[in-house]
């Protein structure tokens, strides 16, 4: 397993959690689809771990340390 991964699979829910919170208020901040929230809710669930996966594993990349520290 690579350190990469590592750190995606680690930052996965966070980064679900945040794509969530932006599809829920967008569904229902919208009267239009506020109306059909029942239906939509679960799918912005779906989604929002859909979308995660590769935002995860591209910003895994920024998280890990260029340089090692030296112990002291």
């Amino acid at each position: 397993m690579s350190i990469r991964f590592s750190i995606a699979a680690l930052i996965f829910l966070m980064v679900s959690a945040v794509v969530f919170g932006i599809g829920i208020v967008a569904v229902l901040m919208t009267p239009a689809l506020a109306v059909h929230a029942g239906r939509l809710i679960p799918a912005v669930v779906v989604i929002s771990f859909v979308v995660a996966a590769p935002l995860s594993w591209l910003i895994a990349p920024r998280l890990m340390a260029r340089f090692s520290r030296r112990s002291a």
